[in-house]
């Protein structure tokens, strides 16, 4: 199932559990998880993307390794909050996600590799290790958005 907002991603997962952040590009796909109680996300790996059919056994491999009970797939909209190619592009790999089984939330993107870059600008990271940890940043930064909202989403105690 494939959810659009926090609150239906929310009433499809199986109560709580790690979830996983994907930043899906042309040549890599960048990967974070988060604990089991939604308080953070962190970096995981990135992979170089080769046909689909391997990528997806790779992220099973990962989906198993990690415990993961759903996938927040970054959506790469256009900065008015239109679609673009990329986004037609992402949207399809998330339907062929579905052999995973897994609840899959798309989430607004926009920004954040940007977001991710400054900061490790401001962290003096080397061109070199930003490049090579860019993508699984990014996955975070997308992966930590989305366990916000669905933090705030459940009632207070």
């Amino acid at each position: 199932m494939i959810s659009g907002t926090a609150t239906e991603f929310a009433a499809a997962l199986p109560g709580h559990g790690r979830l996983a952040g994907l930043d899906v590009g042309t040549k890599t796909i960048g990967l974070a998880t988060c604990d089991a109680g939604w308080s953070y996300a962190t970096a995981a790996e990135t992979l170089k993307r080769t046909k689909f059919t391997a990528d997806l056994e790779r992220l099973k491999a990962f989906i198993a390794k990690h415990g993961i009970a759903g996938l927040v797939v970054g959506l790469p909209l256009n900065l008015d909050g239109s679609d673009s190619p990329r986004t037609q592009s992402v949207r399809a790999f998330a339907r062929n996600l579905a052999p995973l089984g897994l609840p899959v939330l798309l989430w607004d993107e926009r920004w954040s590799t940007v977001a991710v870059e400054r900061a490790m600008i401001e962290a003096d990271m080397s061109r070199a290790k930003r490049a090579e940890k860019v993508d699984a940043h990014a996955a975070a930064h997308i992966l930590q958005g989305a366990i916000d909202a669905l933090v705030n989403l459940q009632p207070s105690s």
